[in-house]
């Protein structure tokens, strides 16, 4: 005897699970890769071992960062802001006067302002030492200095 074989019809509908499972992992990939990414003027770190420090809500973080070509730049906070953050390369007096302004500002919001100086690694000792003496004159009194661990 023989079989009788019926033809299937083909299915008209799209599946889309495949496509979901692709944007999901895309979706994990870019949430881990994004807290990773450095913002700021790309300089090259010293490298020392050292523990982090822990956050306070009441504090706000203000980084200098200083190029090989001894140019001062600032910024804000962690996130990227274009109110918080200077992309155009200051002199020594005018980071001073910025920084005395954000520390102003910061006391009438009542926040502390920690002062942290991220400087490449090919820029001299006076460099720095001149960002310190213009953080002192903006009434900054401590200071901390970034590196990369090795």
């Amino acid at each position: 005897m023989a079989r009788v074989r019926h033809k299937r019809k083909p299915v008209a509908e799209m599946n889309v699970v495949p496509y979901i499972d692709v944007m999901l992992v895309l979706l994990v990939i870019f949430m881990v890769t994004a807290p990773m990414l450095n913002q700021g003027v790309k300089v090259d770190l010293p490298k020392v071992s050292s523990e982090a420090l822990p956050q306070d809500n009441n504090v706000q973080i203000l980084t200098i960062s200083i190029k090989a070509d001894k140019t001062y730049y600032w910024n804000l906070g962690s996130e990227v802001d274009t109110d918080k953050q200077m992309d155009k390369a200051m002199t020594l007096p005018e980071m001073t006067s910025a920084v005395t302004k954000i520390i102003a500002a910061g006391r009438d919001q009542g926040k502390q302002t920690q002062v942290f100086i991220r400087g490449d690694k090919a820029v001299d000792y006076g460099a720095v030492m001149g960002a310190m003496g213009g953080l002192q004159k903006a009434g900054v009194g401590n200071v901390g200095l970034i590196t990369e661990a090795p």
